[in-house]
């Protein structure tokens, strides 16, 4: 009995081993792997919630809606999905790609049906700001408000629920119907319902995460006690253009500039290179249309990555697309004229009431151009947290 009881044993043994052997596991999130394959590790996670942020840089929203690695994991999906638009051609990414500093190289953003009526803004460093109203004109109270809009605009991404589009709760089906989606969702919220307001903040937690601080400009001010200071890793020419850039002008009473800097950091300033709470417009107030007068455009990108570190542009400057190089941008403020109907223009650009008129000589406008390119790093182009997460 003995003999038979141990030798039942162990074959049982041998058994298990054997299936142990021959066991594979099967991932929690079947339809991610499937998707995404190496491309999204969920044991794995980039780091979006504790990147490295220098001492000096101060201002930051979004504080309702902190980062993390899962929601910007999500927001990343998100961002890239195509299926997001009504005809399965368009994302996020197709109008602010990460090879133009998640803006695009084209004057206007192609979208399923038409073109955007404004070019597409640069997506660099939206939490590092105290102004937190989206788009052009303002007109979002919020990062996450604004990250769903163009799904939600006709011209866009097609569901609009006018013009014969569907509404957005037929994009909901939609990406109930994806099998990855219910999923990541689960693995985000402990839930796989998908909302509005959900897709809202793994977006816009994406879109911060997105940051650039590895440029020129930061290796000399993690040097120095303040931006106000000779930057020890900078050329005399990137020196004076940096004066030039914090240093209010000084204008006579015809608004002609008699002496100081440019002004710039009056609506830019250092170390964030944000643009100001409560400004006006530029001066700039035509449209993509080529008829009326746009006079709303208060809000703009930060500065930073205008031009890649060889100074080649990220696309066309302004909602109109119409400066094509930094000479031009400070060529604009060189001169600011009072169009008719410009209601808006920012005061600190008419000073006396008059158009400012800088007076720049080639020399100022070299030390400018050379000051504004220390702005670009390099991460932002080439960070694989930041790529397009679905296979070729």
């Amino acid at each position: 009995m003995k003999r038979i009881t141990l030798t039942l044993l162990i074959g049982f043994l041998a058994l298990s081993c054997q299936k142990s052997e021959d066991y594979v596991a099967v991932p929690d999130y079947p339809a991610v792997t499937a998707t995404f394959g190496t491309n999204l590790d969920l044991d794995n996670l980039a780091n979006y919630a504790n990147q490295p942020i220098p001492s000096y840089i101060t201002k930051f929203n979004g504080q309702n809606n902190p980062i993390t690695n899962k929601g910007a994991t999500l927001g990343r999906v998100l961002f890239y999905d195509k299926k997001l638009s009504s005809n399965n051609s368009i994302s996020c990414a197709s109008c602010h790609q990460q090879a133009h500093a998640f803006s695009d190289a084209q004057l206007a953003s192609t979208g399923v049906n038409g073109v955007t009526e404004r070019h597409s803004m640069r997506l660099i460093n939206t939490r590092f700001s105290i102004e937190s109203k989206f788009f052009w004109d303002e007109r979002a109270a919020s990062l996450e408000a604004q990250s769903t809009q163009p799904i939600r605009n006709h011209g866009e991404m097609g569901y609009s629920g006018t013009n014969g589009d569907e509404d957005f709760s037929a994009l909901i089906t939609k990406l109930n119907g994806l099998s990855y989606y219910p999923e990541l969702f689960q693995f985000v919220y402990g839930s796989p319902e998908i909302t509005e307001a959900k897709i809202q903040n793994a977006l816009a937690q994406f879109i911060r995460s997105i940051q650039s601080f590895d440029s020129k400009y930061d290796q000399g001010r993690s040097q120095v006690a303040n931006d106000g200071v000779p930057f020890p890793n900078f050329t005399n020419q990137e020196n004076m253009g940096k004066n030039l850039f914090l240093t209010p002008p000084q204008f006579n009473a015809q608004g002609v500039r008699t002496g100081g800097g440019l002004g710039c950091a009056g609506c830019h300033a250092a170390p964030e290179f944000d643009i100001a709470p409560n400004s006006g417009n530029n001066g700039i107030i035509g449209t993509l249309a080529g008829s009326g007068i746009d006079i709303h455009v208060t809000r703009a990108p930060s500065l930073r990555d205008l031009v890649k570190t060889d100074g080649t542009v990220n696309g066309p400057m302004m909602h109109t697309g119409v400066i094509s190089s930094l000479k031009a941008a400070i060529g604009h403020y060189g001169t600011i004229n009072l169009a008719p109907g410009n209601t808006n223009l920012d005061p600190k650009l008419r000073p006396n009431g008059f158009g400012q008129q800088l007076n720049l000589n080639q020399q100022e406008v070299n030390a400018v151009i050379a000051f504004m390119r220390t702005l670009s790093g390099t991460q932002v182009y080439t960070d694989v947290k930041w790529s397009n997460p679905f296979p070729n």
